[in-house]
């Protein structure tokens, strides 16, 4: 079922206080193929850190940050600093700016080696992103379930995201919605998941 042939038709995954849209697949099979080697191989990945109750926690997961300008960008307690974007995130950046009719200044990636690596209930609020802005979601490898849960009512919406597809999140999401990508037992190769974002602390 083909939703998404122009933007006029994208659908809002959220019943309210919110913008989700899905976009399908941006990238042929061919290109997220290539592209999914390209970034397990060439980005710089390191073992995310975070400081949970006074101690400093390190996840299997591996993260990456990379950005237009050296940002500085803090969650879970824990300050990163950008490295300059390689010309092939500039490439992935440009196809989801002229999908989403967006920009975009940074981008964080996520690699996700097996199922059993997932990211709880969380929402990306952090002082340094713009407001309301839009947060693009790339995925490349593995395809994995993705969940939106309302703060209030705890309704809970959820998808499956397809190797070389988009995602966006923007508005009010962040204020009134938790996201997660849940653990499975099912055997998964890597998932290398792409999140552009607009930094504002200059």
């Amino acid at each position: 079922m083909d939703l998404f042939s122009s933007s006029d038709e994208l659908q809002n995954l959220l019943p309210k206080n919110g913008t989700v849209n899905y976009y399908g697949l941006v990238f042929s099979r061919q290109q997220a193929d290539e592209l999914y080697d390209v970034l397990l191989n060439t980005i710089e990945w390191r073992n995310d850190e975070a400081i949970i109750f006074g101690k400093r926690m390190v996840t299997k997961r591996k993260v990456a940050w990379y950005a237009e300008k050296p940002f500085e960008y803090t969650y879970s307690k824990v300050t990163k600093h950008a490295l300059p974007f390689t010309e092939d995130l500039l490439k992935i950046k440009s196809t989801v700016e002229k999908v989403t009719n967006e920009t975009y200044n940074s981008c964080l990636l996520n690699l996700y080696h097996d199922g059993a690596e997932g990211m709880a209930w969380h929402s990306d609020g952090e002082k340094d992103l713009k407001k309301n802005g839009a947060i693009a979601s790339v995925t490349f490898g593995a395809e994995r379930k993705f969940g939106f849960k309302h703060k209030e009512t705890k309704e809970v919406v959820s998808l499956v995201l397809e190797h070389g597809s988009l995602l966006v999140m923007k508005d009010e999401t962040q204020t009134h919605w938790l996201h997660r990508l849940p653990p499975t037992k099912i055997k998964h190769r890597p998932r290398v998941n792409l999140t552009f974002r607009t930094i504002e602390n200059g």
